[in-house]
């Protein structure tokens, strides 16, 4: 019996190598291939400013949100850039975590341009540039193309409506939509994090702040315009608002200035 026994051993250890190398060059679903790296070179200035490794790390992390998000189009056809840009900004607030899956989200929805409540995207009264779904929508996020376009132009400046709408997809993680990532703002950051909320708001108010006056909206709406302000222009905003960006720097486990 030993013979047969030593000649099944060595069929299994066989049969383990072969399947561990077709394992290892099996390419993963969604892998980002060189023409969507130049996409990405082209639009996204959060990965042209990151060095090789991180780009590497990024366009991984690209494709496995890829792999469970479904994109879809109303009237519209997304194309590469479509997916790729919706990627990139669900990815650039997660960045820092290394591995991030959004739990509370299985669809994106890309509309022609802005909608109402309704979400009708023709006729007139039409002001929604983007907004997490509720309700029935639960898990559905909808965005409008022109508006992803434009978070990604040159002349965007402070503002990104996927980053925005991907924030507070984060903010919701921890159970309510209310301002304050639980999960993600080390527990010291809480309270100076709601008074920072609500003097902001003052000066916002009082014309003394460059923040978007979108943010005095709510305590939500807060955290996702000064999180678009810090991404896309995080030098700019440590400048004028040291201490707000010091807290979302401790929350998203970055510091996009340095880059």
């Amino acid at each position: 019996m030993a013979p047969y026994l030593i000649l099944l051993a060595a069929f299994l250890i066989a049969l383990y190598f072969i399947f561990r190398d077709k394992k290892a060059k099996k390419l993963p679903e969604n892998t980002i291939n060189t023409a969507d790296q130049q996409i990405l070179l082209s639009h996204v200035a959060y990965y042209q400013n990151l060095d090789a490794a991180n780009r590497t790390k990024f366009e991984h992390m690209l494709g496995d949100f890829l792999s469970y998000v479904r994109i879809e189009g109303i009237d519209l056809t997304p194309d590469a850039t479509d997916r790729l840009l919706i990627a990139s900004s669900a990815i650039i607030p997660v960045f820092g975590f290394g591995h991030w899956k959004y739990q509370n989200l299985h669809a994106v929805i890309l509309y022609p341009d802005t909608f109402n409540k309704d979400f009708q995207f023709e006729g007139g009264d039409r002001n929604i540039l983007g907004m997490v779904g509720t309700g029935y929508m639960n898990g559905q996020m909808i965005l409008s193309r022109s508006a992803l376009l434009e978070g990604f132009s040159i002349s965007a400046d402070k503002e990104n409506t996927a980053i925005h709408e991907f924030v507070h997809l984060l903010d919701k993680s921890d159970g309510a939509t209310d301002g304050i990532p639980e999960n993600l703002m080390p527990h010291q950051y809480i309270i100076p994090w709601v008074k920072m909320i609500h003097q902001e708001i003052n000066k916002i108010e009082a014309g003394k702040s460059d923040i978007n006056p979108y943010a005095v909206t709510n305590e939500a709406e807060f955290l996702a315009v000064v999180s678009e302000y810090f991404f896309e222009k995080p030098a700019q905003f440590k400048d004028k608002h040291p201490e707000l960006y010091q807290i979302l720097s401790a929350t998203f486990s970055q510091d996009p200035a340095k880059k």
